[in-house]
């Protein structure tokens, strides 16, 4: 008997190693630091981030810091973190590419994450900069290599790509508003034509991820959050400010079309519905 064609069976699942179990107890050790440092940095445990420095990082301490309620966003951001952590111990992603890809990046990003609300109740608000520019640079290489190898499933598509997309896009504007609090610390306060400048910057960021990660809707709907309710602190709280306000409402819709734009050009873009049904098909056959 002529021995069998084995060209066309499935391919073979790559087996995990001692290095895929390293990376997923570290994932999930920086996932629980991640939540403790958030006990930390909402008062459970020690002084809220608002009332740190003097109330430099509060929601009313610049012309760039989004009003309250847009903070709520750590509640999905966290949820999501959570889900990855347990999503990457599913036995299909104990080898992934994915997961190796973005493992030890996501878990860097927790433990900065922790370490910014670690740094913030030392009143070391230079630190916090510092700290939170390395996280959004983490946060950019992350979403570039999901980018580069999509999502083959809709669970995944909203547990990892949708978490780093909101992650990402948040901390974003989060830096922008810690750079400002940083700045007025020292009593250099950003008056209304740097903020707007500053504005129409994290604008640009948006529209320049939206065309290098293929359109993703978790990071513009982020930035938009957060330009939408600094606009809204700057006309309803202190400071005021109508043009930060203009500015940062036009920069939210900016943004907004610039995702609208692609996916009309390419509705095949990466991190959308139709790659991650191609990607599917493809694993399939």
């Amino acid at each position: 008997m002529p021995p069998s064609d084995t060209s066309t069976s499935a391919p073979t699942r790559t087996a995990a190693t001692r290095t895929d179990l390293a990376r997923r107890v570290t994932v999930t050790v920086a996932a629980v630091a991640c939540v403790t440092g958030t006990l930390v940095g909402t008062g459970v445990v020690g002084t809220p981030v608002a009332d740190t420095a003097g109330g430099a990082l509060s929601d009313d301490a610049t012309l760039l810091a989004p009003a309250g309620p847009a903070f709520s966003i750590w509640s999905v951001i966290y949820a999501g973190l959570a889900a990855y952590a347990i999503w990457q111990w599913l036995p299909s992603q104990a080898a992934s590419s994915r997961m190796r890809a973005t493992g030890w990046l996501a878990a860097a990003s927790m433990v900065l994450n922790a370490g910014w609300l670690l740094v913030t109740q030392q009143d070391w608000v230079w630190g916090s900069v510092v700290v939170i520019v390395a996280l959004l640079a983490v946060l950019v290489e992350l979403v570039r290599r999901l980018h580069r190898d999509p999502a083959t499933s809709k669970v995944e598509l909203v547990a990892v790509d949708g978490t780093f997309g909101l992650y990402l896009g948040w901390v974003a504007v989060a830096t922008c508003a810690n750079t400002a609090a940083a700045l007025a610390s020292d009593d250099i306060a950003l008056s209304t034509l740097p903020s707007a400048l500053v504005v129409v910057l994290v604008a640009a960021a948006g529209v320049g991820m939206s065309w290098a990660f293929g359109g993703r809707w978790a990071v513009a709907a982020a930035i938009t959050w957060g330009l939408g309710w600094l606009a809204y602190g700057r006309v309803a709280e202190e400071p005021d400010s109508t043009p930060v306000a203009v500015v940062a409402t036009v920069a939210a819709v900016v943004v907004v079309l610039a995702v609208v734009a692609l996916h009309r050009r390419s509705p095949a873009a990466s991190g959308s519905a139709a790659s991650t049904r191609d990607a599917s098909a493809a694993a399939a056959r």
